[in-house]
């Protein structure tokens, strides 16, 4: 009988291992880098952390800050991240590099980028032009920021060589140093645009691309913004975790909109939504409209950021990219097969 018990015992104790071993396996463990955790262009990535949406879909993810796209870019170039969630452009700008990137799911529709002038110089910056000799911040030197910069210059005829680029980060680092005027303009997204506009009411802007109608003034085309993407390779031998990480913000896009702001901002993390949650819940409300409802990437979008790259990078322009390469939807296929339409 004893035998018999610890035979039983010996079958259990091996049962509860291999479930334990099969569920660790189950759930993989991917590190995400992000191009600056309190911006709202990337609320998406933050909000399906506080969701349980990546354990749901069956991946472990952890969450590393960055000040920059640059830099959690460079983190996945050198291998300590798997996975960015930055802005698409950078797929365009190295895909000229022969590096192999590609996005697998968008989140934001525009770039929600704007270019303000520091308080002290309202008064005397009026234009683009009046910029040149002038010290102008963005999230970090060769982010997206610097890239939106330097053509939003080349547009207006400024030598993009004439400024003088200082990296101030995106969110309470960027306000302080417009605040302090330590540079004369920064490109600033929300939440900082909106609450460096509560505290002075004549805040000057100089080009804006929060909405639809500012994005195709600019642009002349819908210009996709914050995406997870990754080596092209990566996703080759990780299809399981990227069909994951798609299904998670597929899953938090749809609860974006069907939610209000208010709720939105109550499952956000205290650090990131800040002291002054008025202002905050203002900036989200006008930066919901901005994210995606399909998860796609739109092949007009993605032409549309290789033609701004082609107008002010020469190495771009010389280097014949196919873009249709740089990016996939077929995770966001698979995933819309089984969730349904994202759209109501």
């Amino acid at each position: 009988m004893k035998k018999i018990l610890g035979r039983v015992a010996v079958t259990l104790g091996a049962l509860a291992l291999a479930s334990t071993v099969a569920l660790a396996q189950a759930t993989s463990k991917v590190t995400i880098a992000v191009g600056g955790a309190g911006c709202l262009c990337y609320l998406p990535t933050m909000l399906a952390e506080a969701l349980g949406e990546y354990e749901k879909a069956g991946v472990k993810v952890e969450l590393i800050d960055f000040k920059g796209g640059s830099q959690s870019l460079q983190a996945v170039i050198g291998g300590s991240a798997d996975v960015v969630s930055g802005y698409f452009d950078h797929c365009v700008n190295l895909a000229a590099k022969n590096q192999a990137l590609q996005s697998f799911v968008v989140y934001d529709r525009y770039p929600g980028f704007a270019l303000v002038v520091a308080p002290k110089n309202t008064g005397k910056i009026n234009s683009i032009k009046d910029l040149a000799g002038k010290n102008v911040g963005v999230s970090a030197p060769g982010s997206s920021t610097d890239f939106f910069l330097k053509y939003m210059l080349s547009k207006h005829g400024v030598d993009p060589a004439s400024i003088g680029v200082i990296g101030v980060g995106l969110a309470a680092t960027a306000v302080a140093a417009m605040e302090q005027g330590t540079i004369d303009a920064a490109i600033m997204l929300d939440p900082a645009i909106t609450l460096l506009q509560g505290k002075n009411k004549d805040l000057k802007i100089l080009s804006d691309t929060r909405t639809q109608k500012d994005t195709l003034d600019v642009f002349g085309g819908e210009y996709p913004g914050g995406a997870l993407y990754t080596k092209a390779d990566w996703i080759a031998k990780h299809p399981k975790e990227t069909q994951a990480l798609t299904n998670a913000i597929l899953a938090t896009l749809k609860w974006i909109h069907s939610h209000t702001p208010e709720e939105i901002m109550a499952k956000m993390p205290e650090n990131l939504v800040g002291p002054d949650k008025a202002l905050y819940l203002a900036a989200l409300k006008n930066t919901i409209p901005m994210y995606s409802t399909t998860g796609r990437m739109d092949p007009k979008g993605a032409q549309a950021v290789l033609s701004v790259f082609s107008q002010s990078s020469p190495e771009v322009a010389k280097a014949n990219v196919d873009v249709s390469k740089t990016y996939t939807n077929t995770f966001v296929e698979q995933s819309t097969i089984k969730m349904g339409s994202l759209e109501k």
